[in-house]
Formats: structure tokens, sequence, C-alpha cells
């Protein structure tokens, strides 16, 4: 798609966030009918909370933006591919595409994840793009973890 490489980037930008404030640099931008109703950033360290995952904040922002928890017409940009929590979040919010960066390392949550996306009996599956900015998002986590060791 056209504008995957344009949120991405802004997807990006949030991950520098969480960078700066020593977060795993994990950015979400949630996009509809091309204009962006939420972005966030993780925040599981300085919220000392594992719901405070960027996909879930992202999510939470939309539905209130929206006034509502169906995000049927929304995508859901996100650097690191979404772990299963996220992933059953965003199979919840009834988004219809989520667009990410970099694959997780963990093969076995990537098949948790791709089954919860693909799974028959959802309201829908969710479709799938990965790779968009694959390099830049893979470099900011190796960054950190690097830093961190």
């Amino acid at each position: 798609m056209k504008n995957d490489e344009k949120y991405m980037k802004i997807a990006l930008e949030e991950s520098k966030k969480a960078f700066a404030l020593g977060e795993v640099p994990v950015g979400a931008v949630i996009v509809c009918h091309d204009t962006i109703i939420a972005r966030a950033h993780n925040q599981k360290e300085s919220q000392k909370s594992v719901l405070k995952h960027a996909e879930l904040l992202a999510i939470a922002e939309a539905s209130k933006f929206r006034r509502n928890w169906r995000l049927e017409d929304c995508e859901l940009y996100v650097t690191l591919e979404p772990c299963p929590m996220c992933a059953s979040a965003i199979q919840q919010a009834r988004l219809y595409r989520v667009i990410y960066g970099t694959d997780s390392n963990n093969v076995e949550n990537h098949a948790i994840v791709d089954k919860i996306f693909k799974t028959a009996n959802a309201n829908r599956p969710v479709s799938v793009t990965s790779g968009v900015l694959a390099n830049e998002c893979s470099e900011i986590l190796s960054l950190f973890f690097k830093n961190r060791r």
C-alpha cells in the first residue's frame, strides 16, 4: 500500500519516544480513512503495568476517540510484530488490517499470532502486512538491547 511507509515512519517516531524513556522501543499508530486517530508507544516500565503495550494503548485511544470499541474500518501500524496478547486485542477490536515492521524473534509467538489473526471462528480474519521499514524498526530494537547489555 502506498501509505504504509508513511504511517510506519510515524510509528517509528513513537518508538523513539519509548526508547528515550528506557522502554522497549515499540510504537503504534491507528489510521482510519487515511487519518491518524491514535498513536502510542510502550509504557510498561514507566506505568508499571504489563498491559501498557503500544498496541493496547493505541486501541484504547482510538476507541475513546471513536466512542466505540469496534474499529472495523481501521488499520494498525506497529514497529514490531504484535505479541499474542496484543493480537487478541486487535482481533477483538475488529481492526481489519495490521501492518508491522519487524518480526518477533520468538517463533512460537509468531505461530500463535498467525493463528489468532487467521482463525475462522473470529468475526473476520485480520489482514497482515509485514516487513514495512523492517530495517529501521529492527535497528532501534537492536540498539536498545545492545545498550541494555
